[in-house]
């Protein structure tokens, strides 16, 4: 959907689920060991006989007391060492126990302190501190050892069967960094360490770019074994092998502590250091927020950046890109003569199809006005009036064949996704034209998109460059022509000029071009703001989840990429 264009009863949108535990207050002292609390129980729990004196099985939140019974059993007996009673007070005693045993087996954890922190509602943080020790093998062998402590927090839940409240069970309680299937080993590492490099030879580290971290480990398992270095002695998270086809969307391993150094080996990256700084700064300073920037002549990537370092959404991300999608829809349109820059073309307040009603942000109209002017303000029904010509295909076709999306053969040199765009039909496909629908992509596929608009051809994006492993890099079956890639600049030209973008693209001179988005998504009040912009050899694409109007929000990320790529 438009920066402008807000789409209306679409459904089958993304969701996003939150669950709210009320409960009473309880508040730990520090200090005084695991289980001291001080209880201000509110109550808010059902309990009450039957006719034969029975009790009811309680409902309701956990009060105070039983967040405490719940809590301190279950710390009490991990810090003691004894998974089976810890887990004992979990609702997953078998996924607890097997959690619990491999901390000390497999991660070799050792004089393990957990310390509550203050509760707030069913919710218990609490501070993990430890000693990780390994035994090296060989005639020169030593004892190695460091301490190792971490946050993580356990939430109490009711079970319903009988009411009684127990920890709700979850990897992450015992680590945080753990999903179903992962676990923490410590030992010789599987991948030698790798020493990455941006395009000008200097190093890059987690510590000096915190984005580029989940990067790192990206290249470090791709090409510890290949870059010529030697496995050093970690603790580390080791992931769940993905199902056959998720491959490119799975975290790669993480260390979380070095016994011993190995030697790294050196893989160089496509990385500017100066777009990388101005990236990071960016993402810093607001929440959700994720930018990538590429070299449109080449595919090069040259910074990439979120504001959560856990997971790369800007390369791995599946969300809606609401009216960028408008990009690949136009040229679509142009393509089939169903559209023409300075050609009149409908923007009517409504348009219906396959039982949906669309309409446009504030139910505004274009009367008698051009494809240009729709394209600039972004008008929904300008697109959804064209569904009606269009096969069930047409977009998903598009899509794959002259912008190298959907196909799941991209090869940037560390985990990513490749954009979807399923074929779909009536209202479904009408609102995958506006980007909304099952259309999901992230600001890598949109960085690319507006990279094929600037270049007239598809050139797949990366991070390492394929003669450094000879890989090969994904094609397009076919490019737009010169006539329909000048038309699609000219249209973001417009609307950097003088549509939704105006405001982001001012004073970045001629050659330039943008378009807004921003995407509805079921349970949050905002919609994620979208923007994609070229710059003479330069592209940059930017989400800010929950931003709102991409202009708004993705907008200036976008600039400042520009700006500070300019170089």
């Amino acid at each position: 959907m438009g920066t402008r264009g807000k789409q209306k009863a679409v459904p089958g949108r993304q969701h996003n689920h939150a669950l709210v535990i009320g409960a009473a207050a309880v508040v730990a002292v520090v200090g005084a060991g695991v289980g001291a609390y001080v209880l201000m129980d509110s109550g808010g729990t059902s309990s009450a006989a039957t006719s034969d004196g029975k009790p009811e099985v309680k409902t309701g939140p956990p009060s105070a007391a039983e967040v405490r019974t719940a809590a301190d059993g279950f710390l009490t007996a991990w810090q003691a060492g004894d998974a089976a009673k810890a887990a004992s007070y979990t609702d997953d005693a078998s996924a607890a126990q097997a959690a619990l045993t491999g901390l000390t087996k497999d991660a070799r954890l050792t004089d393990v302190k957990v310390t509550p922190g203050t509760r707030t509602g069913a919710k218990v943080p609490f501070h993990v501190a430890s000693t990780v020790s390994y035994e090296e093998k060989g005639a020169d062998a030593k004892k190695l050892s460091k301490p190792y402590a971490y946050d993580s927090s356990l939430t109490a839940v009711r079970r319903k069967s009988d009411g009684k409240v127990l920890v709700g069970w979850q990897p992450s309680v015992a680590h945080p960094e753990l999903k179903d299937g992962d676990r923490l080993v410590t030992g010789e590492a599987g991948d030698p360490p790798v020493k990455a490099e941006d395009r000008d030879g200097g190093e890059l580290t987690a510590k000096k770019y915190p984005s580029l971290g989940t990067v790192i480990d990206g290249l470090r398992e791709k090409y510890g074994k290949k870059a010529g270095g030697t496995a050093g002695v970690e603790l580390r998270v080791v992931r769940k092998a993905p199902a056959k086809g998720a491959e490119k969307n799975a975290l790669p391993d993480k260390t979380l502590v070095t016994l011993s150094e190995g030697t790294p080996g050196t893989v160089k990256t496509t990385i500017s250091p100066a777009v990388q700084a101005a990236a990071e700064k960016q993402v810093a300073s607001r929440e959700k927020a994720s930018v990538v920037v590429l070299r449109p002549s080449t595919g090069e990537i040259l910074g990439v950046a979120n504001s959560s370092h856990g997971f790369n959404t800007a390369f791995q991300g599946s969300l809606a890109p609401g009216s960028t999608m408008k990009v690949i829809t136009s040229s679509l349109l142009l393509e089939k003569g169903l559209a023409g820059v300075d050609k009149k073309h409908p923007c009517p307040k409504y348009f219906t199809y396959g039982h949906w009603k669309f309409q446009n942000d504030d139910k505004f109209e274009i009367k008698d006005g051009t494809f240009k002017a729709s394209f600039a303000r972004s008008c929904n029904t300008a697109f959804i009036s064209q569904a009606p010509k269009l096969e069930n295909d047409s977009l998903t076709k598009q899509a794959q064949q002259v912008f190298g999306l959907g196909l799941d053969n991209w090869a940037i040199g560390v985990p990513s996704f490749d954009g979807s765009v399923p074929v779909q039909s009536d209202a479904q496909m009408a609102a995958s034209l506006i980007g909304q629908g099952a259309v999901r992509m992230n600001p890598l596929n949109m960085a690319s998109v507006t990279a094929t608009v600037k270049s007239g051809t598809f050139h797949q994006p990366y991070l390492v460059s394929p003669d450094v492993d000879h890989r090969t890099l994904a094609k397009a079956a076919r490019s737009l022509s010169a006539g329909t890639a000048a038309d699609i600049r000219e249209l973001m030209h417009y609307t950097a000029v003088a549509g939704t973008a105006v405001e982001p693209m001012s004073g970045l001179g001629s050659d330039m071009g943008a378009k807004t988005g921003s995407a509805e998504v079921d349970g949050q009040k905002e919609p994620n703001g979208w923007f994609t912009a070229w710059r003479g050899d330069l592209v940059s694409a930017a989400v800010v989840e929950q931003g709102g109007h991409g202009g708004d929000s993705a907008g200036p990320v976008v600039r400042q990429m520009l700006l500070n790529g300019a170089g």
